[in-house]
């Protein structure tokens, strides 16, 4: 499997900072790794025809292909502009906007059906893990959150503890590790051996200085980066580092 570092923007960046990607591509021409680039929806067809290197993908997408849903965006339409894939139930998804696994996993095989990867995020709050529920609940989003469509080709789980995301917190390096494991368990134990090329991101607070000892752990096949995607010179030491455990 190629591995991923992945960018989530969020709801941040202009369109003059799609400059980024060009800088990017500038640091790696051909690199080893996938790169991707989640930026907000605005920002999609603009971004997924500026970069010859630099993959695109959405933030979210409806579970319809088309339909009376006003601001919504449609995974056939992410696709047609040359997006490769696409975010789901992220943790600020679930939060904020109440989606359930359920409805995580219609989008994501919408998303599937389109054609598109699938970045399909779990993760525990911070009482969750306190109360030693990390493994319960990731169990539940992922029986939950990801259709039986899902396959090594259209769909990628990243681990995102909520407690880390944005916070400047980072899991243990054994606490990263179990949970790691027992989602690829979880993943063989439902789709088979084919499941061992899923990728799996760690994503919460991962920057320059911790990159290096994230990307040692088993399992752990790139990275689901929030801030410091926004700039080439913060994210390319990232992709660094995942090129450097090939």
């Amino acid at each position: 499997m190629r591995k991923l570092a992945a960018g989530n923007w969020k709801m941040n960046g202009l369109a003059e900072n799609l400059s980024e990607l060009d800088n990017l591509t500038q640091a790696h021409p051909s690199p080893n790794v996938d790169i991707l680039i989640c930026p907000p929806a605005p920002l999609l067809m603009q971004a997924a025809l500026q970069s010859p290197v630099v993959q695109i993908g959405a933030q979210d997408c409806h579970a319809k292909t088309n339909g009376a849903h006003t601001g919504d965006i449609s995974p056939d339409l992410i696709k047609s502009i040359g997006a490769t894939s696409v975010i789901l139930g992220h943790s600020e998804r679930r939060q904020d906007h109440g989606e359930t696994n359920e409805q995580i996993a219609a989008k994501t095989q919408a998303a599937h059906a389109a054609g598109l990867i699938a970045v399909v995020c779990i993760g525990e709050t911070h009482l969750q893990r306190l109360e030693n529920e990390t493994l319960d609940v990731l169990a539940a989003q992922l029986a939950g959150s990801l259709p039986a469509s899902s396959t090594a080709e259209n769909t990628v789980v990243a681990y995102e503890p909520v407690w880390a995301i944005g916070t400047g917190l980072v899991p243990t390096d054994q606490q990263i590790d179990q949970a790691h494991a027992f989602i690829r368990d979880t993943l063989v134990a439902r789709f088979g051996d084919t499941a061992k090329e899923i990728r799996l991101l760690y994503g919460g607070s991962v920057k320059a200085s911790n990159a290096d000892a994230i990307f040692q752990i088993k399992n752990v096949d790139g990275a689901l980066v929030g801030g410091a995607s926004l700039k080439a010179s913060d994210f390319s030491p990232i992709i660094n580092a995942l090129e450097n455990t090939l």
